[in-house]
């Protein structure tokens, strides 16, 4: 520590003024007559000389500067990798050389005068020593080090690793500020092994479709023979296929199963395993692909061939939840039975109803039910008819002219969000043909807005309302497919045209649930690794949320086992978390009483076993010489510690000294109120004790 300082808020020489002052003010008090003898008045008058000065001098806001130097001691870290290959490729007498070593490293490196810290790669508690992380990202934990020990001086960082990743990049390609020796678990020697190195496939599929399954298996170590691959269903084997050994090489398996029930449906690949395979845990495999009932059907009927028809098809058709059907009178009609309102998500009309009365029956059968509409309105609109059916869309008078117009995206539209790509494309898209007039006033929400020259209206030109729980979107001019060519011209894409009309399609085919209690896991897949965590809302006749309700859930797994839980719904407890459950398909239902009912939810959820860990076991310890090399460490076999040890003993540990200053302003010193409080106490006392007062 650095003796203090004191500092003046004016220049020191102020002092001496604070000291003549001190002398004046004591001469004037005590060179009049006295009572007492000429040594107590020598006395008082010196009391009161540097009381005086004192109480000056502190108006001069004097600091008290300190300065303390702190001796911090070089960190070194102590890393290991705790996943479960490190466990699977060594046996307990390795497990226990890393254990015993690790332990024994902190106790050399702490007496040798470093700071020491344990950790682990997947950040669990490092004295408990269990590897059983499910997955091994060599970089973040690093990364995690430096993050942590930010402006610490780190000395080295001793990793104990297998050398195998299979999360993030490769450790060698990121830069780290400290060295790092690594220390090397495992065998390397390359072991015969069949896996499964990829399985490529579809999560959703349509029930009573076949969809493809392909598997990739990876074979190590033999030359020849035959491989054959299983796929599997509730334990029956639905496809089975061979394929020949050619050396090291990945053999691929397609596999197109039939999906014949409804809901999330496991299927099993199992590789056949051989004698003298070293690793069978990587031979099995698990999906889980949810069967939905159909895909959802968007109908468009119009009353001629039109550009817009092909636009919008191509849109819809790159979805494939999502089947496309057309019907033009005449032209392409399609049977009446496909044509039923109750089985369309979605009825496009353009310009329809038409003038000529063609699609006018169909109109009018889909605005009677319940099936969300998209109306694009042209100059073959019978606009007269739309006001006749009572949907929010009339004009005050009837147009007689067009109006050439362009688009803008309305920032307060919220039902969904486009990308700025869209809104920086639509400002660019080529006029469309309006019909010109004022509309009545609707409850609806403008997606689009009329654009003309360079002012922005508020007239709507793709507006959406909601009418009698299904919702109604209007396009008020026909010659979209303009806006698609045009993009595809300025970019050679039409990105920003499909995402602005797929996504306005997906909102309109999807039905609001209006229901008051809602329960579902908030994933459809979980890693065994996770707990399952549901959600539960509970709403009242005017759908604000509400809580207090009990919630009972039952799940069930593949073997028909059930377990119950229950919680209560509060502002900060709407969701539930349920840990330890294994791999499969389970399913759920969920009940609350509300206003006297039971409201049941059900539904099904998968947990997914996490085996990256499992597919490869050969250690790779020439990554570890290259990351040591690159930070200016050294390589070393987990057996050869005490050598890591001997190095970092030989090497000079030298301290990072920290001075902190603080800064005490004096009238805030209590030592200086007790030399004040003592001078004056003196003064009275004397002067009272000899007569004065």
């Amino acid at each position: 520590m650095v003796e203090p300082r004191i500092i003046f808020d004016y220049h020191p020489g102020f002092a001496i003024l604070c000291l003549a002052l001190g002398i004046g003010y004591a001469f004037l008090l005590y060179t009049s007559k006295y009572t007492w003898s000429k040594t107590i008045n020598r006395t008082l008058f010196a009391i009161r000389t540097v009381l005086a000065t004192l109480l000056a001098i502190l108006l001069l806001g004097p600091i008290l500067k300190h300065v303390d130097n702190l001796f911090e001691k070089p960190l070194f870290i102590l890393l290991y990798d705790d996943s479960i290959s490190i466990k699977e490729a060594s046996d307990s007498s390795a497990l226990d050389v890393l254990k015993n070593g690790f332990e024994d490293s902190k106790a050399a490196l702490l007496e040798s005068g470093y700071e020491v810290e344990v950790l682990t790669v997947s950040g669990a508690d490092p004295n408990q020593y269990k590897f059983d992380a499910t997955t091994s990202d060599l970089t973040s934990s690093l990364k995690e080090v430096a993050n942590r020990y930010e402006g610490r001086k780190i000395a080295g960082v001793a990793l104990a690793t297998d050398g195998i990743y299979n999360t993030g990049i490769s450790p060698v390609y990121a830069a780290y500020n400290f060295p790092i020796y690594s220390l090397g678990i495992g065998d390397t020697a390359v072991r015969n092994d069949l896996s499964i190195k990829n399985i490529a496939y579809n999560k959703v599929a349509y029930q009573g479709n076949k969809f493809p399954i392909r598997v990739d298996v990876a074979a190590k170590g033999y030359q020849s023979g035959e491989v054959s691959v299983s796929l599997l269903h509730k334990g029956k084997v639905l496809e089975k296929k061979n394929e020949m050994l050619q050396g090291n090489s990945i053999l691929s398996y397609n596999f197109t199963p039939e999906a014949s029930e409804k809901g999330i449906q496991r299927f099993d690949i199992q590789v056949s395993q051989r004698s003298d395979e070293t690793n069978i845990k990587n031979n099995f495999a698990s999906v889980f692909i949810e069967v939905v009932e159909g895909k959802k059907r968007i109908v468009m009927i119009a009353q001629s061939p039109h550009p817009d028809v092909k636009a919008f098809r191509e849109v819809i058709e790159k979805n494939a939840n999502y089947e496309f059907l057309l019907h033009i009178p005449g032209i392409s009609e399609l049977e009446t039975a496909a044509l039923q309102p109750e089985k369309i998500d979605l009825a496009i009309f353009h310009q329809s109803p038409d003038l000529r009365g063609r699609t006018r029956n169909l109109f009018t059968q889909f605005v009677k039910s319940k099936t969300s509409l998209l109306l694009v309105i042209g100059s073959q609109t019978d606009l007269p008819e739309i006001s006749r059916q009572g949907l929010p869309f009339a004009y005050e008078s009837l147009p007689r002219s067009y109006d050439e117009v362009t688009a803008s995206v309305n920032s307060n539209f919220s039902q969904f969000t486009l990308s700025t790509e869209v809104n920086t494309m639509v400002s660019e898209y080529p006029p469309v043909s309006v019909h010109f007039g004022k509309l009545v006033p609707a409850n609806t929400i403008s997606l689009l807005t009329q654009k003309v020259g360079s002012v922005t209206t508020e007239k709507p030109l793709l507006n959406i309302t909601t009418d009698n729980e299904r919702k109604i979107g209007f396009l008020l001019g026909d010659g979209a497919w303009r806006w698609r060519l045009y993009e595809y011209d300025r970019v050679e894409n039409s990105n920003a045209f499909d995402e602005l009309f797929g996504k306005l399609f997906q909102y309109l085919s999807i039905t609001d649930d209006k229901s008051k209690y809602r329960s579902y896991p908030i994933k459809q897949e979980f890693p065994d690794t996770a707990p399952v965590i549901f959600e539960s809302q509970v709403y009242n006749d005017i759908y604000e949320p509400i809580f207090g309700n009990t919630v009972e859930l039952e799940i069930t797994n593949e073997k028909n086992v059930r377990t119950k839980y229950s919680y209560v719904l509060s502002p900060g407890n709407a969701r539930y978390q349920i840990g330890d459950l294994e791999e499969g398909v389970y399913r759920y239902s969920s009940k609350t009483d509300l206003d006297g009912k039971t409201q049941t939810v059900r539904g099904e959820f998968a947990v997914i076993s996490q085996q990256a860990e499992l597919q490869n076991l050969t250690a790779d310890f020439n990554l570890l010489r290259q990351l040591s090399t690159t930070t200016g460490g050294k390589f070393y076999p987990i057996s050869q510690t005490d050598e890591m040890l001997e190095q970092l003993k030989n090497n000079k540990v030298s301290s990072v000294i920290r001075s902190e200053e603080t800064f005490d302003s004096a009238l805030n010193l209590p030592w200086i109120f007790g030399v004040l409080l003592l001078l004056i106490s003196a003064e009275w006392f004397l002067r009272k004790y000899f007569g004065s007062y």
